[in-house]
């Protein structure tokens, strides 16, 4: 599935790798767990446990991609990069028609 039709599915996990004082500053979408990238580690089997895609997401796109390539050697079966939040929020806008 392309992240596109993830995200048209309605069936997914958010998960924002940026820190929390990102989000303050910036903005966040509804709904997404915050886990920093520094913490994706130790929270692994949290993330691991999901059973559903898990689209993760930041600021640019490269920290969730390290997340995610990490994620991916530890067995993620189902992970997308959503890439930057604000386009990512945008997408699911587009893609749900509400946020």
């Amino acid at each position: 599935m392309s992240l596109a039709e993830v995200i048209k599915s309605g069936n997914y996990e958010l998960i924002d790798v940026r820190e929390p004082m990102e989000l303050e500053m910036d903005g966040n979408i509804d709904g997404a767990t915050n886990i920093p990238l520094g913490e994706v580690e130790e929270r692994q089997d949290e993330i691991l446990s999901i059973d559903k895609p898990v689209i993760l997401f930041c600021r640019s796109g490269n920290r969730s991609g390290k997340a995610l390539e990490y994620l991916n050697s530890q067995g993620l079966k189902d992970g997308y990069n959503g890439g930057g939040w604000a386009d990512l929020k945008a997408t699911i806008e587009a893609n749900t028609g509400t946020f």
